[in-house]
């Protein structure tokens, strides 16, 4: 089997870059090799040095790859539209500067959409113009990450942005076209917005470039999505379980995988509360073990 498992900052809690409760970024990257994985994310832009012999060197020495990186910002808000460029130019010279490939595109939350995670049918929409409009920007950052900097532009959904439910994210796939932009399909989020991740990596497969892996606890999904609580709120009550404790079928994931060729990387991505009561490392290495004992 030729796919390789990483790991990114978030599952250390890691969010945002100035984050005062952020642990070091020389930390995430000794703990995520501790617990065994091969490769490691960049996280939010600023968390990691943008010196490329900085990061090239903390890399080297401890035998991991970057893997890729993610531009979490506001694509529904134009107000903030400066912003997302700036954002993803940096992580796009990040990226190149070390090879890595994935460039990842999520649309961060909205206070418009915050309290209907995980409900489609209440899901406020965006009028026409403001569709128009957000196609567009993911259109232009796409074709920025995949002609200028040669790497691999993937759509990632998200809980309680505008880009979550099943319906958007395949007309979004459908109005902008394959070669700008592909997929990074996360099981945990999908399942979060009632999305089944391996029938819908199937419908996708020749379209699925990157993939996280990510679990969730039913219990806390069925509460946090029955009071409406925030997104980061849900993360510190732990709907984001150790890979295997909740509702992700991760031996379909494998299989599918498996019989459709897929040779990339799969990446844990375990959001949690810096603060909170687990070790990250803990929950990296028994994500790590787990994955071992299905073949992974």
């Amino acid at each position: 089997m030729s796919m390789r498992i990483g790991n990114a900052p978030c599952s250390w809690g890691v969010e945002f870059a100035d984050d005062p409760r952020n642990p070091s970024w020389t930390r995430v990257l000794d703990e995520c090799k501790a617990a065994g994985y091969d490769g490691i994310e960049l996280g939010p832009i600023g968390f990691m040095p943008e010196d490329p012999n900085q990061l090239g060197d903390a890399l080297a020495t401890r035998g991991l790859a970057l893997i890729g990186g993610v531009v979490f910002r506001p694509f529904h808000d134009p107000a903030k539209w400066d912003e997302v460029k700036h954002a993803a130019v940096r992580t796009c010279k990040s990226l190149a500067a070390h090879g890595a490939r994935h460039l990842v595109l999520i649309d961060s939350i909205s206070p418009r959409r915050a309290t209907t995670a995980g409900r489609p049918a209440e899901a406020e929409q965006m009028s026409k113009a403001e569709w128009d409009n957000f196609i567009s920007r993911f259109r232009d950052v796409s074709r920025m990450g995949s002609e200028e900097y040669g790497l691999t532009v993937s759509l990632h959904p998200h809980a309680a942005g505008f880009m979550d439910f099943e319906v958007e994210v395949e007309r979004l796939l459908w109005e902008i076209e394959p070669a700008l932009l592909r997929l990074c399909l996360d099981t945990g989020h999908s399942n979060y917005a009632g999305l089944d991740p391996v029938s819908f990596m199937k419908r996708h497969r020749e379209r699925l470039a990157y993939v996280h892996f990510k679990d969730i606890d039913p219990a806390v999904r069925a509460d946090v999505v029955a009071k409406r609580t925030d997104f980061y709120t849900a993360c510190g009550q732990g709907i984001f379980c150790n890979l295997g404790k909740g509702m992700t079928d991760f031996h379909a994931v494998r299989q599918l995988l498996l019989e459709t060729g897929y040779d990339g990387w799969c990446t844990v991505e375990q959001d949690c509360d810096p603060t909170g009561p687990t070790s990250p490392v803990d929950d990296a290495r028994a994500n790590r073990a787990y994955l071992k004992t299905i073949g992974f």
